[in-house]
């Protein structure tokens, strides 16, 4: 059977899904689970936690738990699959960091965690933690699969899989619950008989093709959608829709910064007409924080603690390597000519088929041209930040940020490189030294 590793299992919540997943799945059922994390206590909540579930299905598992940098060779020491859900530096403080710092430039974000200025400094200081990881797996897990959820997915991912070595895929739930949310939205029946094409980038993926029986849905779709005139949560993704043409996986809030057309100081309104949270994630986090003693006594001390599998494709994949039974995800990967219009460095997000001889990306083809266009404007910002990283060169955080659509529409050339400044100086020992 074979052996899990979860990187940063103390998040809980997150953990419980992938891996009660996994003791669900009988072909991994009699798997070693190894918990790795640097919080004592977090670690110790996701292992009970894990141990409960594991406990009430029969306790075929083997569950380890791994603490703190100088245990983490051991923790994936002979793993065959690596998850990774890690949050370097957390909300307090660098998260409160990524949004407090550009409010003084009047630069206002939703969630920071993919593109943007948060993006860019969440990935600067996850990438040399990721270098760690990826020496350790050359070592002590070489064929493993590394399973990437942290965020910022297209640089993480594009990292690893550029120069590392290491057999990597990004992945997001995106994909699987884009034409479900849209249906439910837009009060249409959808069963198994629709069919969907999705391709793109992470969080930027374009739904190509939608349709039940041979009958395209995307006439009906756009007329529903065109017709809603109450305030809703898709908003902003309704108006690419309009503007563009297709409509995109990621929630609105997501797509808001990743736009220079929705947050804008100049245009204030705009944030009522589109309803775009601004501030979405520091607020979500603060809530959780309140939530989180209540949610952790449910979780860490119910004897009957009980899972039902989710949608989230890591135990999915898994269980394709190891059956040989072949299953479609929408996974992250290296754009080896997958989508002709996108850059060959880009990390791409494209159907794959996944069975025991690995994750096979499908070929797309050319995105339609407006869709490709918009994309560019993201992965720009994600290959210089990945620039920035490897080289540890101050110019290429410079260019990541002058070329973001959101800073470039609110700040100037000066202003963008002080607040890159001021931003590198607040981090401090979170980020590597840069010239």
């Amino acid at each position: 059977m074979p052996k899990i590793t979860f990187m940063g299992a103390g998040s809980t919540v997150f953990a419980k899904n992938v891996l009660g997943d996994c003791l669900l799945t009988p072909a991994l059922e009699s798997s070693t689970i190894a918990l790795y994390d640097i919080d004592e206590r977090r670690l110790s909540d996701s292992r009970l936690t894990l141990e409960s579930i594991n406990n009430n299905l029969g306790g075929k598992a083997r569950i380890e738990s791994y603490l703190g940098t100088d245990a983490r060779r051991d923790a994936l020491r002979g793993a065959h699959y690596v998850v990774n859900a890690i949050q370097v530096g957390l909300y307090d403080p660098c998260t409160i960091t990524d949004f407090e710092v550009p409010q003084k430039y009047g630069l206002r974000q939703t969630i920071g965690d993919t593109l943007g200025i948060g993006g860019i400094f969440r990935a600067l200081r996850t990438i040399p933690v990721l270098e760690d990881f990826a020496r350790d797996m050359r070592e002590c897990c070489p064929d493993a699969w590394f399973l990437n959820y942290t965020n910022p997915m297209a640089m993480l991912t594009g990292y690893m899989q550029r120069y590392t070595g290491v057999k990597t895929v990004g992945l997001c739930h995106s994909v699987q619950v884009c034409v479900p949310h849209l249906f439910k939205h837009l009060d249409m029946p959808y069963d198994e008989q629709v069919q969907w094409d999705i391709a793109g980038i992470n969080h930027q993926a374009w739904l190509l093709k939608v349709s039940r029986n041979g009958e395209d849905l995307y006439p009906e779709i756009k007329r529903r959608a065109f017709a809603v005139t109450d305030k809703h949560n898709d908003m902003v993704r309704f108006e690419i829709m309009k503007r563009f043409g297709y409509y995109i996986t990621e929630s609105s809030e997501h797509n808001a910064e990743y736009m220079p057309w929705f947050i804008k100081d100049k245009y204030p309104e705009l944030i009522d007409r589109f309803n775009i949270p601004l501030d979405e994630y520091p607020r979500r986090c603060l809530r959780q924080m309140r939530e989180w003693d209540d949610r952790r006594r449910e979780l860490t001390q119910d004897p009957h603690l009980s899972h039902t599998r989710t949608h989230e494709y890591g135990s999915y994949i898994m269980e394709a390597m190891e059956t040989n039974r072949p299953y479609k995800i929408g996974g992250n990967v290296l754009n080896t000519g997958l989508i002709d219009n996108l850059p060959r460095e880009a990390c791409v997000e494209v159907p794959c088929l996944v069975d025991s001889s690995g994750i096979t990306p499908c070929y797309v083809g050319s995105l339609p041209p407006q869709c490709a266009a918009l994309n560019r404007t993201n992965v720009n910002v994600q290959l210089l930040t990945i620039e920035a990283a490897v080289t540890r060169r101050k110019e290429h955080i410079y260019q990541a940020a002058l070329l973001d659509p959101h800073c470039a529409s609110e700040l100037s050339i000066d202003d963008t490189i002080a607040l890159c400044d001021e931003l590198i100086e607040a981090h401090g020992s979170w980020l590597p030294a840069y010239q």
